[in-house]
């Protein structure tokens, strides 16, 4: 396997993260919703604007994962108000975890999720937590593995489709 590397992003990468996003939450989602909801979806959640506000946000974090030069995944993590939910100090949230299909099994993924464990650590956080389609079964699963455990669900509509997130946490030690 080819040495995957993962680097902090700037606004300088915006466009790499804004196509990153669209192809791996297409990729993912696509197939068990209508083209419709998921082209509205990527419209309104990876715009330059929206993205640009995120990178600049102080309390959000994204990190790039290299296949040499080829970009093939993404992590973004929120501390204090930038989480989407809880938005408690103590906790780290990480908000995406994006890897192109391609990628899929080669570790990707771990790597990322060892970026966010990595920060949460430095800064000594309390825990982890995340919202994941409970359909998202490969992810749910992924999550269990590195110790998450789910402590209650919120609705994400996607379009006029109300889907269920299981919300999962790891404490850590």
């Amino acid at each position: 396997m080819t040495l995957i590397t993962i680097k902090k992003a700037s606004t300088a990468e915006l466009e790499i993260i804004q196509k990153l996003g669209r192809e791996t939450f297409y990729e993912t989602f696509a197939p068990h919703n209508s083209e419709e909801h998921i082209q509205e979806y990527l419209e309104e959640s990876f715009t330059s604007e929206k993205i640009n506000n995120e990178l600049n946000n102080p309390d959000s974090q994204f990190f790039i994962a290299y296949e040499k030069e080829e970009p093939i995944g993404y992590l973004k993590v929120n501390s204090g108000k930038a989480q989407t939910e809880l938005q408690d100090k103590s906790s780290l949230e990480i908000e995406r975890i994006y890897v192109k299909s391609s990628h899929h099994g080669k570790k990707v993924g771990q790597l990322l999720y060892d970026k966010a464990l990595e920060i949460a650590l430095n800064e000594n956080k309390k825990y982890l937590w995340l919202g994941v389609w409970e359909e998202n079964l490969r992810a749910v699963n992924f999550y269990k593995k590195n110790g998450f455990i789910e402590f209650d669900k919120h609705i994400f509509k996607l379009g006029n489709d109300e889907q269920t997130d299981l919300m999962m946490k790891k404490v850590l030690e």
